[in-house]
């Protein structure tokens, strides 16, 4: 990131992004925790993912007010303005992929409790926790780094997975 002449701007640049790397490490844990309780059929792991979502949802509506904090008080150029719009962007993005982990475990809790057929595709549930959490690492790297050229890859390569997977794409 650029210096910018108040260091008191770069250091709400410097928190708001580390906020979202936060949230993008406990979005990816909560997912592949959920893949493991809907793979394990694991009612307390599943639980676990459910409690998270409380910590994804409330880093979200705090990352939502230091950003609109830092836009009425800094008022950034368009440059830093574009930036602020993109971790917003990503925020609301790793919130909903919180959701759909959340999403994943009560359907685990559900399968349980009413004793649903358990014939699921395990290795093929790993397989795919691994490409979606090694999808989302290399996007916070991306991320972290403001590295351009290495977000274009990824993005690149996740357009590849989508039809490059047939049992993803069915």
């Amino acid at each position: 990131m650029d210096k910018h002449i108040s260091t008191q701007f770069d250091n709400e640049l410097t928190g708001v992004s580390t906020r979202i790397l936060e949230l993008g490490g406990l979005v990816e844990s909560q997912t592949r925790h959920a893949v493991y309780a809907l793979a394990q059929f694991s009612s307390e792991v599943a639980d676990q993912v459910i409690a998270s979502e409380k910590q994804v949802n409330l880093l979200e509506v705090e990352i939502d007010g230091e950003l609109a904090s830092i836009i009425a008080r800094r008022q950034p150029t368009a440059r830093d303005l574009r930036l602020l719009m993109a971790i917003s962007k990503i925020t609301g993005n790793l919130e909903r992929a919180g959701d759909e982990a959340e999403r994943i475990a009560r359907m685990v809790k559900q399968i349980l409790e009413t004793g649903t057929p358990r014939n699921l595709p395990s290795s093929e549930l790993r397989i795919a926790a691994d490409l979606a959490s090694g999808l989302l690492r290399k996007a916070l790297d991306a991320f972290a780094r403001l590295d351009v050229n290495m977000a274009r890859d990824h993005f690149e390569r996740r357009r590849f997975n989508r039809c490059g997977v047939q049992w993803l794409c069915a």
